[in-house]
């Protein structure tokens, strides 16, 4: 491998993406070096070499691999990439950035573009909220004061979990309550304050002993998922259609399986659109099962609201890595109620849902939920490490006093030029290309495409869920059991075949989409085929 040279000035990467003073390596190449050089804990590499690829280049939906393959990815590169890889507008923005001034120092001497950028996610968020007649602010009160008239005050971050992590201590602060209420399946990142509340023993389990523990679990309500327990009475669940026959020969399917109840009666909250197992009539309801669900956990929280300190509950709208779980309609509306109840800030955590994934700006959006707090990153900057925590301006002036020169939560890269560029002109390239509204009428198509698609016979059944360009796949076994296996070899193939796609959930059962807002119907037709394929070709060992 040649050495890079020293002294020389940068060039543009050539067509294969080599840049000059660097040699091209080989996938085994690049694999061999991180086999020597990173933590073993980080990049999993089979034996046999079927996975990982290594990216060479990456532009709009597609990336290429060392080798010089093509690959379709449904991934959006974990949703960062919402519009695209390599999005021309926001990689100018970014290398005309870095020509003109490439690190500021964060909490000492700003530039102005973290000062339009905090406006700007003021604007998209708390200010248009208000500004919408369909969403209602919330009445609570932060340590006496009432609501503002709508604005947002931003702390910026680097990576998801440092934006959770923000959101932690400002409600700690505004509030004098250490206690966090967090959801069984729920993802936060993997630093010390957002473990806490992060329930994946995967995660935990080996630093349990040096975490504080404030957080309390509580279950996630999930809709059409009742199958998972065995009981398919009230579940909403794709079968393909020998399955179904099979199921009915054996009595396995409840009377009342389509039994559906109003969520919550006292709440108007606009439904959930797209999920692809359910009929239209039945949008904006639950089944029994579903509703019992949501009661059972506000019981839960109003028990621990009174039994101990809490001073948030922290959710993310959609569970994306823990499985692509959607709640309820009614669920998040309850939270608000329950957090104005006892004044407690409601934290969403929208790092994986927000900025059009769902074919909202906002997750929080289809139920018209207004939090107190919100994090972002991921699609934020399309590819540049930049968070933010944004809460409502009252309830972070109660929480942080104003600078008396040495910031109490900081960082060296805090606000970072080059990030603060391409975030604007993410924002915008969201906004003029209409890419929410492309997420929803994709999303429709995706959702209608993967029960139609998915329908031959196969010795596997699963339920296909989603909302917007956010979809996911549950594959299981005949006798219920999570098709770990199954999916893993599955995704595999497909990569095989040129589609990038991920295992989400506990159990790695569920199948993701989530590609970049930008992917085309054919596009997404192809993958679908191609996923159909593969699940009708394997055969259970």
């Amino acid at each position: 491998m040649d050495e890079p040279f020293e002294g020389k000035s940068p060039c543009r990467p050539c067509a294969s993406g080599c840049i000059r003073g660097f040699g091209m390596m080989t996938s085994r190449q690049t694999l061999d070096l991180l086999r020597s050089y990173e933590s073993r804990n980080v990049t999993f590499t089979e034996a046999d070499g079927s996975w990982p690829i290594v990216w060479e280049r990456a532009r709009g939906v597609y990336v290429w691999d060392a080798e010089g393959k093509e690959y379709l990815d449904l991934t959006a590169a974990f949703g960062v990439a919402a519009a695209g890889h390599a999005n021309p507008r926001v990689v100018r923005a970014g290398q005309t950035q870095m020509a003109r001034l490439l690190h500021a120092m964060g909490d000492v001497h700003p530039h102005a573009l973290k000062a339009r950028l905090a406006r700007e996610l003021s604007r998209i968020t708390f200010e248009r909220w208000r500004e919408e007649s369909r969403v209602q602010s919330p009445k609570s009160k932060v340590n006496g004061r009432r609501a503002a008239a709508g604005t947002g005050k931003t702390i910026f971050c680097n990576s998801g979990f440092e934006a959770v992590e923000a959101a932690l201590k400002t409600a700690m602060l505004a509030t004098g309550k250490p206690g966090v209420i967090a959801f069984e399946g729920a993802y936060h990142g993997l630093g010390y304050g957002a473990l806490n509340v992060t329930q994946r023993a995967h995660f935990r389990a080996p630093f349990r002993g040096q975490l504080r523990e404030f957080g309390h679990f509580v279950p996630f309500p999930k809709v059409g998922q009742a199958w998972q327990k065995g009981n398919r009475a009230g579940a909403r669940t794709f079968l393909s259609a020998a399955r179904r026959k099979d199921l009915r020969a054996k009595g396995a399917f409840g009377a009342g399986e389509r039994t559906v109840v109003a969520a919550d009666k006292n709440v108007r909250a606009p439904a959930l659109v797209g999920h692809s197992s359910l009929d239209a009539g039945e949008l904006g309801e639950c089944s029994l099962a579903e509703a019992k669900a949501v009661d059972a956990v506000e019981s839960q929280i109003r028990r621990l609201l009174l039994r101990e300190r809490i001073g948030a509950i922290l959710v993310e709208p959609i569970q994306v890595r823990g499985g692509v779980n959607i709640p309820p309609p009614a669920f998040l509306p309850m939270l608000r109620r329950l957090c104005d109840e006892h004044k407690a800030l409601l934290i969403l955590d929208e790092i994986y849902t927000g900025f059009g994934r769902t074919g909202r700006w906002f997750a929080c959006e289809h139920s018209g939920t207004v939090p107190d707090l919100i994090c972002l990153g991921k699609a934020l900057t399309g590819g540049f490490p930049l968070s933010a925590c944004v809460g409502r301006a009252d309830v972070m002036d109660a929480a942080w006093p104003p600078s008396s020169g040495e910031a109490i939560h900081t960082s060296t890269f805090l606000g970072h030029p080059v990030g603060c560029a391409m975030a604007l002109a993410q924002i915008r390239e969201i906004g003029a290309r209409k890419l929410v509204q492309r997420s929803a009428e994709l999303g429709g198509f995706l959702l209608s495409a993967l029960p139609s698609m998915l329908s031959q016979p196969s010795p596997l059944c699963w339920v296909s869920r989603g909302v917007g360009l956010l979809a996911g796949v549950e594959v299981r076994l005949a006798d219920g059991s999570p098709a770990t296996a199954a999916v893993l070899r599955i995704v595999k193939a497909l990569l095989r075949r040129g589609f990038i796609l991920l295992p989400e959930g506990q159990y790695s059962n569920v199948i993701g989409f989530t590609p970049p807002l930008t992917i085309s119907e054919e596009q997404l037709r192809a993958a679908v085929i191609a996923l159909g394929a593969e699940l009708h070709r394997y055969r259970v060992k």
